[in-house]
């Protein structure tokens, strides 16, 4: 058989459901704070272009129309002699670089964006409407402003850095550097924030599993809040244990409390009740009395203390024992000699017992009322995927839902034989405690399927 045969039964319904994409609180924490500082970064500097950047660059657009239109009335007033020696000094310690302008000169408008064509016309607007204004005269950059003193045509050539617009590769750096480092604050911020919480869920999780004591909290963490919590879990562990203590100790006391009255009064009566008949039936009472007090004890006993490998084929054949030689039930088993499972023998010998007593009181087949139950185990990823499967009527739709819950009974099907309504909820209840999986399905061919996966354990040899 298929192991996809036996975790995909027929007449189980698929799962649709969209699938969400789910993240850790970690992820979400660390996204937010990363969004805030993006927007953040971003108003910043829409706030500096606005406030700062514009103006600065009219600013300085204004002074250097204030500096061509000083040269050129320096120019105008000074002699031949007297303007080589400006021309000079204004090379040497300003940095400006007057040159004649030939007609024939090729020449690059400035303005490529719109910043520099609003630039441009702040200038023009200053020094003229003659004004030429230009990023590169034959094949040399700079900021270029051309203009005429009398017949003579000039330029004047200048560092454009400072009406250089926002960007380039410095800003680029800037930039990425300042994301690096407050993408690291933000993980640093969320990881601080998301580990008081993992430990909180650990800890639950411990709790979850009957381990009250193993996962105590800071009770004296730094923060206020996280302190209260750790506080308020912890006394509620202890509390918990308690509990589970007093639990362990009342069902002990019951054991002792109700068996012992019970054993005297079987013997009372096989002693003093002289009709056989109504001996049997007393005795009867009285075993199905005991029977139900092992199945309370059975569902409320603590989970077992060590899980080891476990034989599955010689606790399926010590299960079905009792049950060989009756003519009215017939157990086949398909199920490798040397399979292991990661378990607890007692525990697991319980689940197969359960299971079986149900077949028996409520599987039988509608045709001839004989039992027939098959018990089969596959591998499949590490799993071991153990089907027990009987051929009765199967129950309703409305109460597959409700199996294993305690002390429901199914339908009128189902329940022709009295008992606690406790076999599937301590068959549940059992195989979580060892570590495994347990469902319940109407089978497509008649009867019902308990499905159950345990970690498979393989041999040291």
């Amino acid at each position: 058989m298929n192991p996809a045969e036996i975790t995909s039964p027929e007449g189980a319904q698929p799962d649709k459901s969209p699938r969400r994409l789910k993240l850790s609180l970690f992820w979400r924490t660390f996204f937010l704070l990363a969004l805030l500082i993006l927007f953040s970064s971003l108003a910043w500097l829409q706030m500096f272009r606005t406030q700062e950047y514009e103006p600065r660059i009219l600013r300085n657009a204004h002074q250097i129309a204030t500096v061509v239109n000083l040269t050129k009335t320096a120019l105008m007033h000074s002699d031949a002699i007297a303007r080589v020696a400006l021309l000079k000094m204004l090379a040497d310690e300003e940095d400006l670089s007057i040159l004649i302008r030939e007609p024939s000169d090729r020449v690059v408008p400035y303005g490529e964006s719109d910043m520099e064509s609003r630039l441009a016309q702040e200038m023009a607007r200053r020094l003229g409407p003659d004004t030429v204004i230009a990023s590169r005269v034959n094949d040399a950059s700079g900021l270029w402003v051309g203009f005429k003193i009398e017949r003579d045509s000039y330029w004047l050539q200048m560092d454009p850095e400072r009406l250089r617009p926002l960007g380039g590769s410095a800003w680029l750096t800037w930039l990425a550097v300042t994301l690096a480092l407050s993408l690291a604050g933000a993980a640093i911020m969320a990881g601080l924030i998301n580990r008081p919480l993992k430990r909180l869920s650990f800890a639950a999780s411990q709790v979850r599993e009957g381990h009250f004591n193993t996962s105590t909290l800071d009770e004296d963490a730094a923060t206020s809040e996280i302190r209260e919590v750790n506080i308020g879990f912890n006394r509620m562990a202890e509390r918990l244990a308690k509990i589970e203590q007093e639990r362990a100790l009342m069902l002990a006391g019951i054991s002792h409390d109700l068996r012992t009255p019970l054993a005297r009064l079987r013997l009372e009566t096989e002693l003093s009740v002289s009709d056989p008949e109504t001996r049997d039936l007393m005795a009867a009472d009285i075993s199905q009395l005991d029977a139900i007090i092992d199945t309370f004890l059975d569902y409320a006993r603590p989970e077992p203390t060590e899980l080891g490998p476990v034989l599955l084929s010689g606790v399926i054949s010590r299960s079905i024992a009792p049950w060989r030689n009756n003519p009215r039930f017939e157990i086949s088993v398909d199920v490798a000699e040397d399979l292991q499972v990661k378990a607890e023998q007692v525990e697991l010998s319980r689940v197969l017992s359960n299971l079986l007593e149900n077949a028996r009181r409520y599987g039988q087949s509608p045709s001839d009322g004989i039992t027939r139950v098959e018990i089969v185990a596959r591998v499949h990823e590490g799993w071991v995927l153990l089907r027990v499967r009987d051929q009765g009527p199967g129950v309703s739709d409305e109460a597959l839902k409700n199996l294993t819950q305690p002390f429901f009974r199914g339908d009128a099907a189902r329940t022709s034989a009295t008992g606690s309504g406790l076999g599937l909820a301590i068959v549940e209840r059992s195989v979580q405690r060892m570590g495994g999986t347990f469902s319940v399905f109407n089978n497509s061919a008649g009867g019902l399927m308990a499905l159950m996966k345990f970690r498979q354990a393989h041999n040291e040899a």
